[in-house]
C-alpha cells in the first residue's frame, strides 16, 4: 500500500511543497493529494490590486500540477481528525473523507472575525478572491455614479496601507481615508514613516491616527471619539486569523489557533501532521515566532520538505533557515517601502523607498507566482524510495516513545 500524503491548501506554501514532494519522492510507494477549495491558484499578495481594478492572473491548479502525478481534489476542508487520520471535505458531489499517513496542513489564514458591530454586515475585505471581487464591483459602481465616492479603510497594517494607497491611485475619483489605531507606520523606521506620509499626501488620502472604530453602518463608520466618517465602501483590514478547525480536531494549538510545531514543522502533538505558513506557530532562528506572511510560508515550506523527505526515506533531516528580514509594502504601482528588520523584529534605521522598492516588491510577487506555477523546476529528477514499507501506525508509536529519534524513518 502506498504512503498517502495529503496536502490541505494550495496557496503559496501548499502548492509549492506538494510539487517538490512529488519530484523528490518515488511514485512507486507514495501518493500525494492536494485539497483546495477553488480550482485556481490565488495570488493573495495581490488581492488588494484585484479589488482596486487590476487584472490578476489565476493559474488553474490542474495546469500547475500537470505532469507531477499529484491528485487534485477541489473541495472545502470541513474537519480534521488526527486520531483516525482522516480529513472531511465537502464539494459539489457531497464530499466525504480522505485518509492519510502524512498530513501537511497549509490552510493559511483569513480576515479576522469582525467583532465590531456592523463590520460583518457592512464592510468589505481583501482576504480572499471572492471578497476582493465584491469590493471591486462596489468600487466600479461608485465610479459609474459619476459623483465620486468615499472609501474608508480600517486598519493600518501592511494590508490596510497597501489597500488604501492602491485604491487611491487606481481610482482618483474616490476619496480615500485610512483609519489607524495608533501611529501610522508605527513598525517602520522614522525615514520610512515620513515616506509613507508623503505617499498618502501625494495620493490625496485622509489619515486618521490614534482612532478606534466602534461600529460600522451602511453609510458611515463610527469612531470611539465620536467622529462619524461618511463611507460608501468600508474596507476591513484589521488583522487575520486562522480557522479553528485544527483546535477542534485535537491538535495542539496556540491561543490564536495556530498549530504548535517543532523545528521541522512537525506537530508536537501528532507526529504525522506537519503545518506550514500562516497555519503554523513556528519559532524562527531568532527565537521569535514567525509572522504570518508569504516569506514565512516559503521558509516553513522548505523546512517541511526536508523533514518529510528525510523521515520517509531514512535520510538526515537538514535544518533550513527560518528567518524574517524585511517588510515589503507597495504604495500603488510606482512607489513602495522596503524595510529591513533586526532579530527582534524591529525596523532598522535604513530603508529603501520609491520606484526601486516598488520594483523589488513586484519582482517578489512575480517570482512567487512563477515558483508556485513551476513547483518542480530545477529540482533533481531522482526520486527516492521510502526506507521501509509505509506504516503510519508504527511511525506514530515511535514518535511518542521516550527514546524516539528525531531522525527516525517511517
Amino acid at each position: 500500500m502506498k504512503h498517502r500524503i495529503v496536502v490541505l491548501g494550495a496557496g503559496y506554501a501548499g502548492a509549492y511543497v506538494a510539487g517538490i514532494l512529488a519530484r523528490r519522492l518515488s511514485p512507486a510507494d507514495t501518493e500525494i493529494t492536494v485539497v483546495n477549495a477553488v480550482p485556481e491558484f490565488v495570488q493573495r499578495m495581490r488581492l488588494h490590486q484585484l479589488a482596486a481594478g487590476r487584472d490578476i492572473e489565476a493559474p488553474k491548479l490542474a495546469d500547475v500540477f500537470a505532469g507531477t502525478g499529484i491528485r487534485l481534489r477541489v473541495a472545502r476542508v470541513t474537519a480534521v481528525d488526527p486520531e483516525r487520520q482522516v480529513v472531511a471535505v465537502a464539494d459539489a458531489d457531497g464530499g466525504g473523507e480522505l485518509g492519510y499517513d502524512t498530513l501537511l496542513y497549509a490552510l493559511g489564514s483569513h480576515g479576522a472575525d469582525r467583532a465590531v458591530p456592523g463590520a460583518a454586515e457592512h464592510a468589505f475585505d481583501v482576504a480572499a478572491r471572492p471578497s476582493a471581487l465584491r469590493l471591486r464591483e462596489r468600487l466600479d459602481g461608485l465610479g459609474r455614479r459619476g459623483e465620486g465616492g468615499r472609501v474608508v479603510v480600517v486598519g493600518d497594517g501592511l494590508t490596510g496601507i497597501e489597500s488604501a494607497t492602491e485604491i487611491a491611485e487606481s481610482r482618483p475619483g474616490l476619496s480615500v481615508a485610512l483609519v489607524a489605531r495608533g501611529e501610522l507606520g508605527a513598525r517602520l523606521s522614522a525615514g520610512a514613516r515620513d515616506h509613507l506620509r508623503q505617499a498618502c499626501d501625494r495620493l490625496g488620502m485622509t489619515v486618521l491616527e490614534h482612532t478606534s472604530v466602534e461600529a460600522v453602518e451602511a453609510t458611515r463608520v463610527l469612531c470611539a471619539d465620536g467622529t462619524a466618517l461618511a463611507s460608501d465602501a468600508t474596507v476591513w483590514t484589521a488583522g487575520f486569523e486562522v480557522d479553528p478547525m485544527a483546535a477542534a480536531g485535537g491538535l495542539e494549538v496556540t491561543g490564536n489557533g495556530q498549530i504548535v510545531v517543532d523545528r521541522t514543522m512537525r506537530s508536537v502533538s501528532h507526529p504525522n501532521v506537519y503545518a506550514i505558513g500562516d497555519s503554523a506557530h513556528a519559532i524562527g532562528d531568532n527565537g521569535r515566532s514567525l509572522p504570518m506572511s508569504c516569506a514565512s510560508a516559503g521558509y516553513t515550506g522548505r523546512q517541511a520538505i526536508e523533514a518529510i523527505v528525510g523521515r520517509l526515506t531514512g535520510r538526515k533531516i537538514v535544518n533550513t533557515k527560518l528567518v524574517y528580514t524585511y517588510n515589503h509594502i507597495s504604495l500603488g504601482r510606482r512607489d513602495g517601502i522596503l524595510q529591513p528588520v533586526d532579530d527582534e523584529g524591529r525596523a532598522k534605521p535604513k530603508y529603501v523607498g520609491g520606484r526601486k522598492a516598488a520594483r523589488v516588491k513586484a519582482g517578489v510577487i512575480r517570482t512567487s507566482l512563477w515558483a508556485t506555477s513551476h513547483p518542480t523546476f530545477g529540482i533533481p529528477k531522482r526520486r527516492r524510495r521510502l526506507a521501509t514499507a509505509p506504516d503510519a501506525s508504527a511511525e506514530r508509536a515511535a514518535a511518542f516513545a521516550p527514546d524516539a529519534s528525531a531522525e527516525a524513518a517511517v
